[in-house]
This record gives structure tokens, C-alpha cells and sequence, in this order.
């Protein structure tokens, strides 16, 4: 067991915290770290019956759960790949993911599993279920007996007992390969980013040794999707290898489910999207401090302190009571809540970060934090401004270190594309960084959109599926306001072939937009479209002029 890898950490963390609570599943079952570490070794087994053999890719496509968890470490630990599915993604994209990334094995919900089409996925030889981990399907006859005897073979087994002394992790490498992260799911812009177990040991290691608040037997509330660098480096990785206990949300975030799991669970560290700060500061804080009392003594100077320490107090309590910070990351948060955090010293900060480094490039405790930054670059990272003078004049923002991902998976074009020739990340991101190291972000040097839960929304997906209609000419999908619209530009020579006019068009692009909703995620569905009587101004090599339509 070597701290200083990956698998080394994980297994320590495994080891030191025997008995205790490693994981529990929304109103389910908990398992302690004993039963999480012979899961991992149940598995193992499967894996061998299965045929897959060290560097084999597994998908992992569900809800967030302990079984997805297991799966996880039991696929690195048994040298396998593990490649991360968007259980929101739609069915198509599932399915190119699946074969594009060559997976062996998939583990999924059920409820997916029955929206996928088995012919669709040629080269998976066996699937199964993440609700229960039953064998769903297999091309192979020697898993197919393993599974029918594993209750009595695993009795065996496990007769005398699984002891820590039981469990033993193999020694991974720097440079090898470990998880893939499609950043979306179509095949014109999916990118299946190649994180090696540096960029893991090294996210880890730095929360390991910089929130040192979190000690064995604290409470994780794991609600950002696993799927996701953000949420399985710091509500997952960092958890296990500290001996926390997580707790699996599964469900849908809203206000109400997190304020009953935080009283309940009472979390030091909270890791959250901007949107659930902002929704949680817009319904349950800024009204009472508006009305009454609390309006009239905010409004006077030497009072307004007292005020403020106990809202501070009071958001605190929302937490659960010993929330010690919230790190806020996936999107810029909105100036006016920002604002309002600040005045009243709650204890938050805004770190920055991307799929392709796993995901932490920077960072700063809130008290050290500096408003409108994202902190400053993390342990074994660089960071520096693609600009002639870097405090003042904007430019992209690059990073080198050994968070960065190997590049892109079977896209030797992209990879190179997104690094320089000295060998740095170029992040698209546009930025200065001050004299103290601090990066202050100011646009991006790229189509996506950040959707203001935090998820990579990439505009060309959505133009696909629209311009996909024999009625349109052209489209593009913008952001206002925190949501997509769509600009259309029809083609009104079919249209009038099949009779629609005057306010039949609007009657019919509200229902095609229904029908392509259906086909995409819930954070990239659109809002409204506006129709287009002109086509949009284009450059030279007849792209779209996007800088001209999106909202300034």
C-alpha cells in the first residue's frame, strides 16, 4: 500500500476506517467500509468470469448510488477503465459512448437499460443492473454460470469472513490510464477526455492536505452527479479516502430535499453549484431580511452588523449547523448573491476547474478567498494568462501540471489542437490573474454555454437536432438569462409547400421545439425561439457570427 498513488490512498482510507460508515443510500441501505471493500472484491470476481482483462474499458451509466461507487473503485482497482456516463444524457448518446469508448461491460440502471436497444451496442458483451447488480445480459456462457452460482460460490467464500487483512489493492501507475469523461453526448462534439491516476492522486491529495477540517466519520451529502470531475473528486474520491460517511441524495436537489438532508445530516463541507446557493439565498434568506424588523435594522449602520451575524448565523443553521465551508464551482455565481455572502461573512469560495484536469485547477479557503476570483492555482498546477500583460489585459487562461489529462480519447486532432507547442492546456477560458496569483475569469474563448447548474451545454447539439427538420434554413441556440433560446431561421418555401403562414408558423415551431426537448437533457432543453426572418450574418468560411446574437 502506497500513499503516494492513487489506489494507495483509497486503500488506507479503507483499511483506517474498518468499522465505520462508508456510504448510505437515500432512505436505503448503509454500508460500512468493511461491506464496501468486499463489494470491490465480489466484483472482482465477476469481472474474471467476464473475461475483462487490465486496461478493458466498463461504463457506468445511473443515478448517483453506493452501487455506482463500488463499481467505480472496483473497476481501477481491478485494472480496468472506468468511463463515466451522464445518466441524463439521451438514449443515443448513451449508446455512442458505450461503443465509442469500447467498452466490455456496462452497469446501469434498469430503468435505462429498458430505453436502450441491446442491437445498438455491439461490442458489450455483458451488462448489468445497478439497482441490484443482477447479470442483465451476457454473450458469455462461462458468466452466465458464475451468476447462477454466485450465492452459493460467495457463501463459500466469505464463510470464515472478509477481514481487512482481505483486502489489497494493486499499485497503479502515474501516467496510466483510469477513468474517461465524455464532455457531452453527441458524436459531433462528445470528447472523451483520458484522466490518468496522477490527475486522481493529485485532486485528492490536495483536499486531503488543504480542507483540514474534514476528519473520519464526517458527513458528505453527495448531490452533484458522479458522472461529473467536480462531484466524484470531492464528494466521493476525497470522502473515501478520509473515512467520511456519504450520503447519496437521489433526488433532484431542490431547496426543501437539501435543507431536510443538511438537518439531518449535518455537513461541514458542502460542495454545490451556484444555482442551489442562489436558490437557497432567494426563498429562505433575502425575504425575512426584507419585511419588518429586519429591513428597518439593516437600514441603520452600527445595527446592520447585528443583523448580519444572524442571517449568517440563521444560513448556517440551514446547513445543518456545523457547515464550516461551501465551495461553490461549475459556474460563475450571480454578483448580487456574491454581494450578499460576502456582507453577511458566510463562508464560501469559488474554486475553477475543468473535465480535462480532473477537474481542480485552482482554489483558495474562504478566508484567504478574494471576491469575483477563483482562487489561485493548486498544489502541483501552473497557471498562467496568454496575454502581454496578465493583471491588466485579458487573455486565455492556460495550465500545465499534473492534474492535465492525457487528451482525448481515439482524437489525436483535438489533443493536439488543445494543447501549445511548450506543452500547456489551453482551458478557452479568458481571463488576468493578479499579483498575488489570484484569476479573476472574465468570458470564454468558446460555444458552450455553462448551464447555470453547472452542466457543459454545447449549443451545437442542440442546432443538430433543429436543423435536423426538412422546415428549418438554420439555427442557433443562445443563452439569456440563464436559459436557451433559439434563434430560426425557417426554410418558408416548404413551409408554404404544406400550407403553413402567418400564425401557423408559430403554433408550429412551439410544437417541433417540444418534440426535440423530449430528445435532450433536462438542463439543455429550450426555453422559447424566436423566428428569423433573415439569415444570420456569416464569416468568410460561412460560420455563423455567434458573438453578434448571443446576449451581451
Amino acid at each position: 500500500m502506497n500513499p503516494n498513488t492513487f489506489l494507495g490512498l483509497i486503500e488506507q482510507g479503507v483499511r483506517n476506517h474498518w468499522e465505520l460508515p462508508a456510504m448510505t443510500d437515500y432512505q436505503g441501505k448503509t454500508y460500512l467500509y468493511k461491506d464496501f471493500a468486499r463489494e470491490i472484491d465480489r466484483l472482482h470476481d465477476y469481472f474474471r468470469a467476464a473475461g475483462v482483462e487490465r486496461g478493458d474499458k466498463i461504463s457506468l451509466c445511473g443515478k448517483n448510488s453506493a452501487r455506482w461507487a463500488i463499481t467505480f473503485f472496483a473497476t481501477l482497482s481491478y485494472g480496468a477503465v472506468a468511463v463515466n456516463i451522464l445518466h441524463e444524457f439521451d438514449k443515443e448518446s448513451v449508446r455512442f459512448i458505450v461503443d465509442h469508448s469500447d467498452s466490455k461491460l456496462l452497469f446501469t440502471d434498469e430503468s435505462i437499460w429498458n430505453d436502450l436497444d441491446r442491437e445498438h451496442l455491439p461490442q458489450v458483451e455483458s451488462v448489468f443492473s445497478l439497482d441490484s447488480f443482477s447479470l442483465l445480459t451476457t454473450t458469455r456462457a462461462e458468466l452466465q454460470r458464475f451468476a447462477s452460482e454466485a450465492d452459493s460460490y460467495f457463501d463459500k467464500k466469505y464463510a470464515k469472513g472478509f477481514f481487512v487483512n482481505d483486502l489489497s489493492f494493486r499499485t497503479d501507475k502515474p501516467e496510466e490510464l483510469a477513468v474517461i469523461n465524455y464532455t457531452s453526448g453527441t458524436t459531433s462534439n462528445s470528447k472523451g477526455v483520458m484522466i490518468p491516476y496522477r490527475s486522481l492522486w493529485s485532486n485528492t491529495q490536495f483536499a486531503n492536505d488543504n480542507l483540514e477540517f474534514i476528519h473520519a466519520g464526517d458527513h458528505i451529502v453527495c448531490m452533484l452527479p458522479m458522472a461529473h470531475t467536480y462531484g466524484l473528486a470531492f464528494e466521493i474520491l476525497n470522502s473515501i479516502s478520509m473515512g467520511c460517511h456519504i450520503h447519496f441524495l437521489g433526488k433532484t436537489p431542490s431547496p426543501k430535499v437539501l435543507l431536510e438532508i443538511f438537518a439531518r445530516v449535518k455537513p461541514k463541507l458542502v460542495l454545490a453549484v451556484p444555482l442551489i446557493i442562489e436558490k437557497i439565498v432567494h426563498k429562505s434568506v433575502l425575504p425575512k431580511l426584507q419585511k419588518g424588523a429586519a429591513k428597518v435594522l439593516s437600514g441603520i449602520p452600527l445595527l446592520n452588523a447585528f443583523v448580519f451575524s444572524k442571517v449568517r448565523k440563521s444560513m448556517i443553521e440551514a446547513f445543518g449547523g456545523n457547515l464550516v465551508e461551501v465551495v461553490i464551482g461549475g459556474a460563475s455565481i450571480n454578483p448580487d448573491v456574491e454581494k450578499f455572502l460576502r456582507k453577511v461573512r458566510f463562508p464560501y469560495t469559488v474554486g475553477y476547474g475543468m473535465t480535462e484536469c480532473g477537474p481542480l485547477i485552482s482554489y483558495a479557503y474562504w478566508t484567504a478567498f478574494k471576491e469575483h476570483s477563483c482562487g489561485r492555482a493548486v498544489d502541483r498546477m501552473q497557471v498562467r494568462i496568454d496575454s502581454d500583460n496578465p493583471q491588466q489585459a485579458v487573455g486565455e487562461i492556460q495550465v500545465k501540471g499534473a492534474n492535465v489529462m492525457l487528451g482525448y480519447y481515439k482524437n489525436e486532432e483535438t489533443t493536439r489542437y488543445t494543447f501549445t507547442e511548450d506543452g500547456w492546456l489551453k482551458t478557452g477560458d479568458l481571463g488576468v490573474m493578479d499579483s498575488d496569483g489570484f484569476i479573476f475569469i472574465r468570458g470564454r474563448d468558446k460555444n458552450m454555454i455553462l448551464g447555470s447548474s453547472g452542466q457543459n451545454i454545447y449549443p451545437e447539439e442542440i442546432e443538430e437536432k433543429i436543423n435536423g427538420s426538412p422546415f428549418v434554413n438554420e439555427s442557433l441556440a443562445i443563452e439569456e438569462n440563464n436559459k436557451i433560446v433559439a434563434l430560426i431561421v425557417p426554410d418558408f418555401e416548404v413551409l408554404k409547400e404544406y400550407g403553413i403562414g402567418g400564425e401557423q408558423i408559430n403554433s408550429f415551431f412551439r410544437n417541433l421545439i417540444s418534440e426535440i426537448n423530449v430528445k435532450l437533457p433536462g438542463y439543455s432543453r429550450i426555453a422559447s425561439f424566436r423566428i428569423r426572418e433573415e439569415e444570420f450574418e456569416k464569416t468568410p468560411k460561412h460560420s455563423i457570427k455567434r458573438f453578434k446574437y448571443q446576449q451581451q
